[in-house]
């Protein structure tokens, strides 16, 4: 069986896969050369929820061998908005419950069973907020800029939507509750793949800046930089994370300082008034 998204993409091959459902839930994530990590996050979850939805955006890693063996429900979207991907994800799911997971994430036992309470029990709250352990480098981040991190990743279909640009988030219209277990993250392989994710995020970023209006800020290009080293590695005690909390701290100055810069070239070269045209 052939399916093609309704943007014209080409078709992707389903393959049956035997059901191992235990709760009527939906999984879903997006991925675009994901190949390194996107297998560990499909096992957390194939065997355990009734339905697996995986946008993709024609990787060319090898990552979608690795998908096709967990699900089939895949499908091709292309744009370069991170909402529009994830909302597209979220309206493919069939359950009334769902869960977004990104393909570096996988979830733990005491998560899983967690969620399962949640949605047996009839629950009356429309979504729940989740914190997310991240490892790094080998160690788990305990403070600093990357500490807490938590965002709603449970919730009912039908009560929420993405919102917002490059950082886009799930909102929920309803009530919220809090999760007592966390999930796992492994952002980064290292610190080369960490260079290459913030020079692809400083330039979606600088664009969105670009296509609202905003405008480059020397002020802010010299400022923020500093101000978020000493708010992450002193206030937020990022130094008590070793090495890797230095590093952490340092390549937050320089994603903040690429993001001005990164505006400051596209008015340069589109002028300060013009909009890049989509």
């Amino acid at each position: 069986m052939d399916m093609k998204d309704n943007h014209g993409s080409q078709p992707v091959r389903q393959t049956s896969k035997a059901a191992g459902a235990k709760i009527p839930l939906s999984v879903y994530m997006i991925t675009l050369n994901n190949g390194a990590t996107i297998e560990r996050a499909l096992q957390s979850v194939a065997a355990w929820a009734n339905e697996v939805v995986v946008v993709d955006s024609h990787s060319t890693d090898g990552a979608m061998d690795v998908i096709e063996r967990y699900t089939d429900r895949i499908f091709q979207y292309d744009t370069t908005s991170q909402k529009d991907k994830y909302q597209y994800a979220q309206d493919q799911c069939r359950n009334r419950w769902v869960l977004f997971i990104d393909a570096d994430e996988w979830l733990t036992g005491e998560f899983k069973e967690e969620v399962e309470k949640i949605i047996s029990s009839g629950e009356s709250r429309d979504g729940y907020i989740a914190h997310r352990r991240n490892v790094y480098l080998g160690r788990e981040i305990r403070y600093g800029g990357w500490y807490p991190d938590r965002e709603i990743r449970l919730y009912r279909k039908d009560k929420g939507s993405w919102q917002g640009g490059i950082h886009a988030k799930v909102h929920v219209n309803g009530r919220t509750g809090v999760m007592k277990n966390r999930y796992m993250h492994t952002p980064y392989t290292d610190t080369a793949h960490q260079i290459r994710t913030i020079d692809r995020y400083s330039a979606a970023f600088a664009e969105d800046l670009f296509q609202s209006q905003r405008h480059f800020d020397l002020f802010s290009m010299l400022t923020r930089p500093i101000f978020r080293f000493i708010r992450d590695y002193i206030f937020k005690k990022g130094f008590l994370d070793g090495i890797p909390g230095l590093i952490i701290a340092v390549s937050t100055m320089y994603y903040v300082f690429m993001k001005q810069a990164k505006l400051w070239e596209m008015e340069k070269r589109h002028g300060g008034n013009a909009r890049i045209q989509k």
